[in-house]
């Protein structure tokens, strides 16, 4: 591949990174120490701001006061961005580490600290490739608060954070992969997320006499089993829309039939025009349901986030980048996921590319899982990941010009 803004970038990245990993990986343990839930992190923001502000940078804190985005680079030209969410999980760090969180049930568990980290030590070298005028554009760096809330992508857009942007990417730890390796895939990769509430309703009264009631925990139990299936009969079948229910809950004894019942869970899906159409589809088949056994069905349909889907350009330029600062070998193909990431929400926008960066250490058989007390990383994932973000950041404002316009992607010409 051509070398970016007229030098080579490798050599450039092993000095910067000959200097700055241990800072990075210090940062990364700090922010171990002392994880915060969405919306609460106040101290997360200040580091991340002093450590830009340090460098000359000018951070833009989000109105709620955590979160912030900040532009490197001259405005003339595309500008590419670069996203990192910033909060912790509800769990207890069950690691025996010095690096451990000092905060009783809440720990970094998904990786959060990691992606601020790698996001930062992209940031800090384009900052350098910015003051020696080697780019030809804008990069915008985004520490996103509330991810797992979620809602920090919407507060995010609701301030700008992606206006002008032209393309997005972002990584996320991938316990089952080494380091050193990427999981590229191009379209859906994650999932959309909502949560369904039912209540259902109708006149109660003894178990003797069921006619002269609604029978209200059978008229349940039928929409409990009939509705996930004939969901699943109402669109493509590759879209992977599924129903499970978590919470069902009716009645109190044995022999009284109750006036009401609930029953309470998750719709996923991958393809985004199924997810749009999705609340309008349930209550119709709810109602529908309901209506055959004489009980009254109220949904409460609560919008998570929608499928993250990857535009397959931007796959390709993170494709490149790779084959620059890793080797061809390097980029390896990852499997769709039903779990939720709101980074789709600036997907719907822009185009852009969620890619799985591997953390756990070669040769290794332990299995770290995201979303565990346990869940901890190879540390050699951080300078990989600076590398792949800072090489797919200049390949898409070097090479890949605009969506829309004729790209030279690696040698490629991309429409």
């Amino acid at each position: 591949m051509a070398e970016l803004g007229g030098s080579a970038l490798q050599p450039q990245l092993d000095t910067f990174l000959a200097r700055s990993e241990p800072a990075l990986i210090a940062f990364r343990r700090d922010l171990h120490m002392h994880p915060e839930l969405g919306y609460a992190e106040h101290r997360t923001t200040k580091r991340i701001a002093e450590r830009l502000e340090a460098a000359g940078l000018k951070p833009q804190i989000l109105p709620r006061g955590t979160g912030l985005f900040c532009d490197v680079g001259p405005e003339d030209g595309p500008t590419v961005a670069l996203r990192a969410d910033i909060d912790a999980l509800p769990l207890q760090d069950e690691k025996d580490v010095p690096y451990r969180s000092t905060v009783p049930g809440v720990a970094h568990a998904c990786g959060h600290d990691v992606h601020t980290a790698m996001v930062l030590g992209a940031g800090l070298f384009l900052a350098q490739q910015a003051q020696a005028g080697l780019l030809p554009g804008r990069v915008r760096l985004i520490f996103q608060p509330a991810e797992e809330t979620p809602g920090g992508a919407l507060d995010v857009m609701a301030a700008g954070g992606i206006c002008g942007v032209d393309r997005a990417f972002a990584l996320h730890c991938d316990p089952r992969a080494d380091v050193g390796q990427l999981g590229l895939r191009a379209g859906p990769i994650t999932a959309a997320c909502d949560k369904v509430y039912v209540k259902v309703t109708g006149p109660g009264g003894a178990t003797a006499r069921p006619h002269l009631t609604a029978d209200l925990v059978y008229a349940l139990a039928k929409i409990v089993t009939e509705l996930p299936s004939a969901l699943s009969r109402r669109v493509d079948p590759r879209s992977s829309l599924s129903l499970v229910w978590g919470r069902v809950a009716a009645g109190s004894v044995a022999n009284a039939i109750p006036d009401d019942g609930i029953a309470e869970g998750t719709v996923r899906c991958l393809d985004d025009q199924a997810w749009h159409r999705a609340p309008d589809m349930m209550n119709s088949l709810l109602q529908s349901v309901a209506a055959a056994y004489d009980v009254e069905a109220t949904l409460e349909y609560v919008r998570g986030v929608p499928p993250t889907v990857n535009e397959a350009t931007s796959v390709q330029m993170f494709r490149d980048a790779v084959a620059q600062v890793l080797g061809d070998e390097a980029a390896v193909p990852t499997p769709q996921s039903l779990g939720g990431e709101d980074f789709g929400w600036y997907l719907e926008s822009i185009p852009g590319a969620l890619a799985r960066l591997g953390v756990r250490k070669p040769g290794s058989n332990a299995e770290y899982d995201l979303h565990r007390g346990d869940f901890d990383v190879d540390e050699d994932c951080i300078a990989v990941g600076v590398r792949v973000l800072a090489a797919t950041a200049l390949t898409a404002l070097w090479d890949g010009g605009r969506p829309g316009d004729t790209a030279q992607v690696g040698g490629t010409a991309l429409a």
